[in-house]
């Protein structure tokens, strides 16, 4: 399949979820769904576009949050990144785990870092954040105000 055919078939199939695309270069497009599209849209690039799930990446950009989820089709050397965005007052998505074990540890640190909550999830529990650390702190948020007056951070968090 090639690249024109690759986002000729998403657009068609797919065309009341994507909100926007935009067509950064030869290598690299990015394509905004909606959240409720994700598990649908997901293992159909996987199984059908023979897709690998890469990475995910999450940011708070101030009014909502936002998650990037990177497949790579390497015959063609396509990276196609999906972007979902969520209430910053209630960040929640339907965890991809269940379709692939790759996003396992991914969504644990997008939860403790920045408070997206991945139903249907297998397993929440901390995976990077000391046990002591407060819940409903979120160090990666841009609200993020320090809760250990005895803290030194110059080195990150």
């Amino acid at each position: 399949m090639t690249r024109e055919e690759v986002l000729n078939t998403l657009k068609e199939k797919f065309k009341n979820d994507i909100i926007s695309v935009f067509d950064k270069s030869p290598k690299r497009v990015y394509i905004e769904i909606t959240p409720e599209s994700l598990t649908r849209v997901a293992p159909f690039v996987f199984n059908d576009l023979q897709a690998r799930f890469n990475i995910a990446s999450g940011m708070d950009s101030r009014y909502e949050m936002e998650i990037l989820y990177h497949f790579i089709i390497e015959p063609i050397n396509l990276l196609i990144s999906f972007r979902v965005k969520l209430p910053k007052d209630k960040p929640e998505i339907a965890s991809i785990t269940p379709f692939f074990e790759a996003a396992n540890w991914i969504e644990r640190e997008m939860n403790e870092m920045l408070g997206i909550t991945f139903k249907g999830h297998p397993d929440m529990r901390r995976l990077l954040l000391p046990d002591q650390w407060p819940e409903g702190v979120y160090p990666l948020r841009c609200d993020y105000k320090e809760w250990d007056e005895t803290a030194i951070r110059d080195r990150g968090v």
